[in-house]
């Protein structure tokens, strides 16, 4: 499960699930480009990743703007020769908590605009790139709600959205030996506070005590009765962007534990 001389960029990674699967891709032996719209989380992202011996670069890039997108994608391809995996891991503002028939059509609409918007602009300058060289991996995040998950806003909604796009974008581009997938995850223990929490959902109070309860819940409501760890959720994606992978394509993988909703 070798990401030697892969070169990966990572948009929105200076969150926590960005730092986790920047680490792992770094300590397989891939070049990290890490990119976002807050200098300061990425450059202390990169410092820790060169300390460990590896390599890592850091742009201000906003995955709503095409054109910056597509620049930095070609300074990569460059400046390294490549570009062999493109993750998307910028956050969509997703709003829940609050029934359909009451929410307002700014929340509803904003993470299906943004989520899907981001994806498209990311995944298709990696695969003007990928497919001129013939290779590459195309990777999507989404929570696997596309089937009915009540009181989630319009999660739901995005995540079937981008489920689709991924596999109509693989049946694409597979012909030019470029792979496009995802996994499915949510709730993630170690990227829990109960600010982020309180940020998707204001009805909850943010509270240690509410972030336990809800971390309870998700660990009960999963096949295994645990929660995959942030490490996991790395390493599967990991392998996914590895050769080892090269058989998997327009699919997503469920890494919550759940049965699909």
């Amino acid at each position: 499960m070798s990401l030697q001389d892969k070169n990966a960029v990572i948009y929105g990674a200076g969150g926590s699930i960005g730092g986790g699967v920047a680490r792992e891709f770094a300590a397989r032996g891939a070049r990290v480009f890490l990119t976002g719209r807050h200098e300061p989380a990425l450059t202390k992202l990169a410092d820790e990743i060169k300390e460990t011996g590896g390599l890592a670069e850091v742009a201000v890039v906003d995955g709503l703007d095409e054109t910056a997108v597509d620049a930095h994608a070609a300074s990569v391809v460059a400046e390294a020769g490549s570009l062999d995996i493109s993750l998307n891991l910028v956050p969509r503002g997703d709003i829940q908590g609050i029934p359909l028939a009451e929410m307002s059509v700014e929340d509803f609409v904003r993470p299906i605009t943004t989520g899907i918007t981001t994806n498209f602009i990311t995944a298709r300058a990696a695969a003007r790139h990928m497919i001129t060289q013939g290779s590459g991996v195309i990777l999507a995040l989404d929570s696997g709600s596309a089937q009915g998950s009540p009181m989630m806003g319009a999660t739901g909604s995005i995540d079937a959205a981008l489920d689709t796009y991924i596999r109509n974008l693989a049946v694409e581009i597979g012909p030019h030996g470029v792979r496009a997938l995802g996994i499915w995850v949510a709730g993630i223990p170690e990227t829990f506070t109960p600010e982020k929490l309180s940020a998707v959902n204001n009805q909850l109070p943010a509270s240690p005590e509410m972030m336990e309860n809800i971390l309870a819940g998700l660990t009960e409501a999963r096949m295994t009765k645990r929660s995959p760890r942030l490490a996991e959720v790395a390493a599967t994606l990991a392998f996914l962007a590895s050769d080892d992978a090269m058989g998997i394509t327009g699919t997503f993988v469920n890494v919550t534990s759940m049965y699909p909703s």
